[in-house]
This record gives C-alpha cells, structure tokens and sequence, in this order.
C-alpha cells in the first residue's frame, strides 16, 4: 500500500481535510436545482448570452462579435489527493475540461485558493499554486491571477476563460436519435480516490489515479470544428449516469448503453469488491436511479461513481463513424464507444448488462 506519511516532503494528509473528495464534494443535484430554481437563476434576458444556467451546460458563453465568443467557467473542490502538487494539476485539468467541453479553447485563467493559513503551512498552497501553474503551461495559458481567502477548509480550483466561434459551440443537448455514445477516459476516479482516502490505494493504482485526472480534455477543442459531433460534456460530479441523462433530457431522448463497454480503470473492481466507493455515489443513485433501467446490484457504482477530471461524453452522427475513429486514431485519443441515443422511451437510460 501506498505510505502517505513516508515523505518528508508530505508532512500533511490534505484528504483528511475534506469529507468528499474533488468532485465528489458537490451539492447533490436535486438541492441545486432546487437553489437554482428559487434563486431564479434560471432566467435570462440578454440575447448575446448564448449559453447560461437554463441549458445546464459545462460553462456560460457570451458572444461579443460575429466571430468570436468568450467562454467562463469557474471549478474548485477540497482535496482529492494529499499531494498538495497533485491536488493543482488535478484542479486545474478539471477546470480546464470545462471549455474543451464547450468546444472551445482556453486562453487564461485565475485561481481560486481558500487556505487554513494557522493550521496547514502556506508552503503547501504554493506548491498546489505551483502544480496548476505546470497544468496551465500544458494547454498554453497564462495562470494570471486570482483570489484567496483563509478559512478552515483548503479549497482550490480555477476560473478559465476561452473562446469559441459562436457557431461551432457543443451543448450537451445537441444529440440525435441514432448517435452513437463515446467516452474519452475510463470510469472509476471516485473509487480510487476513496482508497487512497482510507489508505488502502497501491501505488500502482496511485499512479492510474494520477495519470487519468491530470490528463487534459483538449481533444475537445479539436472536436469543436466538427458538425459531425452533434453534442459533448465532461463527466464529472454527478458520475456517467447523471451527465448522461442530462444529455438525454436536454435533447428529449433516451439512451441505451451497455454495462460491459463501460471503460472502467483496471484495478477499480478490487476495490468496489471491498465496498470502498464514495458515499456520494448512492447520492447520484438516489437522484437518477427512477429515471433508469437494467441496473443489477452494486454495478451502480460504475454507473453513479463522482469523476473528478473525468473524460469527455460525445454525441456522434453514425454516419460519420470510420472518419471519427480515423481522426481519435490520428489523435492519438482513447475512445471507447458505450451505447446510443434513441428516441425517448418510459425510461431514460436503460443498461444492458
């Protein structure tokens, strides 16, 4: 098993510090609709305003000329891992996501730091500070500011802007009847992160957990310039099952994918075997699992599993099948197919097992 204590370097377990984990630690998605809601935060009324709170999406767009929109999107959580370099290029790869997801590409960003200055040593925030300055440096973007404050919780994360042409910009519910359901990076980051909280993690798994959420989503700015991707969004909080029925909703469409395509880390099933998931899975059940169908005991933990820094979930016109896997090929992207789009039934999603 991985020694957390056994560098000198890491004096702190930062993950003893959160109670849910990256992404994990956000409001279960029928509270927010409900703030949303009675916040009328659902409401807009300015036309340039091409993407906001309505449609559910990634991150807000703006448009500000025929040519060019301005994409905003702001990320942050507790810690996910307890290096405290890791924990800034895991947020801010996850921040980053955000516009791929749109289709758009990131031009800058600032950070967001909430620091316990008395209790955990400033050292560790610069290191944090350092580790989403390398990220940044990956997808070619300045880190050119931000805001801290001290609380009692660390919390780190980033506001990226980006830009997109306001035609080619992806939604999350563009799908059609008959589109084919991609993933670009494998399921199981919350189950990983849950061991390494409770310090069960190999360090093996500890690399996989690394390698998976400080790999950027850039794909997405590529995939941007391209019709033939009808729809796109991350995976992330609300698990696989919970991002695709929002894509389902949004397009008034069901889908159909199959349980043994699910593209899952390998090692994570050891570790779901042993019931060391987050407890916010069964919060994503909780919320989805009337909507769905076809799901057999605990595999809802592949389905419900809170990604932090998750891959991106494609739309893709069937027609346009050999030209896409020719240019993910081209790529060098991983992409796995899972399911397809039909037209809505009784049920949201069902899971073929």
């Amino acid at each position: 098993m991985l020694d957390i204590n056994s560098s000198p370097k890491q004096p702190t377990r930062l993950t003893e510090w959160s109670e849910g984990s990256g992404c994990g630690c956000k409001i279960a998605p029928a509270i927010l609709d409900q703030i949303l809601n009675a916040s009328g935060s659902f409401t807009q009324t300015d036309p340039n305003l091409l993407v906001g709170n309505s449609g559910k999406d990634d991150a807000a767009v703006y448009q500000v000329s025929e040519e060019i929109a301005v994409i905003n999107t702001v990320d942050f959580f507790t810690p996910i891992v307890d290096d405290p370099f890791d924990f800034g290029r895991i947020a801010a790869a996850n921040a980053l996501s955000d516009v791929y997801a749109m289709g758009g590409k990131p031009i800058f960003a600032n950070a967001i730091l909430s620091w316990p200055v008395e209790k955990l040593a400033p050292e560790l925030a610069a290191k944090v500070m350092e580790g989403a300055k390398s990220i940044c440096k990956t997808a070619g973007i300045e880190l050119a500011g931000g805001h801290s404050i001290a609380a009692k919780d660390p919390i780190f994360g980033l506001s990226v802007n980006g830009i997109i042409h306001p035609k080619k910009i992806k939604l999350n519910k563009g799908a059609k009847a008959g589109d084919l359901i991609f993933l670009t990076k494998e399921l199981g980051v919350g189950v990983l992160a849950t061991a390494l909280k409770r310090q069960k993690i190999s360090e093996e798994d500890y690399a996989k957990l690394i390698d998976t959420t400080c790999s950027l989503n850039s794909i997405g700015e590529v995939l941007g310039n391209h019709a033939e991707v009808h729809a796109m969004t991350d995976v992330t909080g609300f698990g696989l099952l919970g991002h695709l029925i929002e894509m389902c909703e949004g397009a008034g469409l069901s889908a159909v994918i199959e349980l043994q395509k699910l593209p899952m880390i390998a090692g994570v099933q050891e570790y779901i075997n042993q019931f060391i998931f987050p407890d916010n899975t069964y919060r994503n059940w909780n919320t989805y699992s009337d909507k769905t169908k076809g799901v057999v005991g605990m595999d809802l933990v592949k389905l419900c599993d809170p990604q932090t820094s998750g891959g991106l979930m494609l739309a893709v016109d069937p027609a346009q099948l050999d030209w896409f896997l020719q240019a993910m090929s081209e790529s060098k992207q991983s992409i796995w197919q899972i399911g397809t789009f039909v037209e809505k039934a009784e049920q949201v999603v069902e899971v073929l097992v």
